[in-house]
């Protein structure tokens, strides 16, 4: 192993040359040059429909074809076939939650949760139309949810229990293979909101034993795209809108119209850049899926030294971090950390923050019901600053420095 190629890293990242600190990674992360480029190529030499018989037609087919088999690795899908593309998560939550309401039969039980991102929330209670009931998992006061907490929730009724591997607002992470266990021996399904823990740590929707799992490419230096990832006989037994044209399996069934084919190759690309850092950090790797890992592990390590320094930072300030805070406890969070600074609004922290050139981002995260439990009024909510494996630690001291003028002015 060795140590992490911070300085390469930002290198491979074009949008990060110059003096700005972008911080507001949790909305969308950049794109290193190599999937520019993909982008680019693919607009460039095949920007056509796929199915065609000639050329430009059947490359496009071919690179959907290669995107597939890279996410079905990014994630350790057992068949590419289990990955479908489209437009964002959220579109899938809602695909998904469509078909689970004209299937409930006599599981009419939904278990969601306050911690999640809204959009993982609406598109359950939206079934109360179709007769299912909500059943609401709270966080607990450590900012987490503790699969335990699942046990009085559960029941013969329950259909699936809805939670997300991150919070995108207050960064906490979940045990996914401790619900999945829970869940099904009650015989309920898991459906995960990875969008926002894509970046920050190794998925494995085998270990976690879910049964669905939706994610944004762009949180994970892709353009903006989404996809779906679900076990094979699950997805194909599922009711779904489709033309009578396409077959009745995944991934077509899910794929609704077209999507941005060229997006998706950055997306392929974007799983490559991982690889190859992967590759970088230990050469010894044997197979794309192992270099991902090792990628993903040596991303975790580098951004435990970024949340300590972050929590430094704020504790200096004497800002109100919401959420985990105990150095022994950074494995459970990702360097995503909302705050408040004593007798500011957060409004006026952004504000203030962009004239020092750092980008953070203010307001309720599309998190209502988690500002509500923490006593934040949805208008205002907090400052949120989120950090990725490309941020360093020189700017967190420039963040700190700048946020120490805001307090002290």
């Amino acid at each position: 192993m060795t140590e992490f190629p911070i300085d390469a890293v930002r290198a491979a990242f074009p949008a990060l040359e110059g003096e700005f600190v972008f911080f507001d990674n949790a909305a969308g992360a950049q794109s290193p040059k190599t999937v520019l480029n993909a982008v680019a190529n693919h607009l460039l030499h095949r920007n056509v429909q796929r199915g065609g018989r000639y050329k430009q037609s059947q490359e496009v087919d071919q690179a959907i074809a290669r995107a597939r088999a890279s996410v079905a690795l990014l994630v350790n899908a057992r068949h590419p076939d289990e990955i479908s593309f489209g437009m964002n998560a959220t579109s899938f939550m809602r695909l998904i939650s469509i078909a689970i309401g004209q299937s409930l039969s006599d599981r009419r039980e939904i278990i969601v949760t306050d911690l999640d991102h809204e959009a993982n929330i609406a598109v359950w209670l939206a079934l109360e139309r179709e007769g299912a009931k909500i059943v609401w998992w709270h966080f607990r006061d450590d900012g987490r949810l503790h699969p335990e907490d699942l046990d009085p929730l559960l029941s013969v009724r329950t259909r699936i229990v809805a939670c997300t591997l991150a919070s995108n607002a207050i960064g906490s992470t979940l045990n996914i293979a401790e619900v999945s266990r829970r869940a099904h021996a009650a015989g309920a399904e898991v459906f995960v909101d990875a969008v926002h823990y894509g970046p920050h740590g190794p998925i494995d929707v085998q270990a976690f034993d879910c049964d669905y799992l939706v994610c944004s490419g762009y949180k994970i230096f892709s353009p903006h795209m989404g996809f779906l990832w679900g076990r094979l006989e699950t997805l194909n037994a599922l009711p779904t809108f489709r033309e009578d044209f396409v077959p009745d399996t995944t991934p077509a069934k899910l794929e609704i119209g077209t999507y941005i084919y060229e997006n998706v190759a950055g997306m392929d690309a974007a799983v490559c850049y991982l690889e190859a850092l992967g590759r970088r950090i230990n050469p010894a790797v044997a197979s794309r899926r192992a270099a991902l890992v090792a990628c993903a592990e040596a991303i975790q390590s580098y951004e435990a030294q970024l949340s300590r320094a972050m929590l430094d930072a704020l504790a200096q300030v004497n800002a109100t971090v919401y959420g985990i805070i105990e150095r022994d406890q950074i494995s459970h969070r990702t360097p995503t950390l909302c705050f408040n600074l004593p007798g500011i609004s957060p409004a006026t922290v952004t504000e203030m923050l962009a004239k020092q050139n750092i980008g953070v981002r203010d307001g309720h995260m599309y998190s209502p019901r988690l500002m509500k439990r923490l006593g934040l009024a949805k208008e205002s909510g907090a400052v949120r600053a989120s950090l990725v494996h490309y941020n360093t630690i020189e700017e967190v001291h420039r963040f700190g420095s700048a946020l120490a003028e805001i307090a002290g002015a």
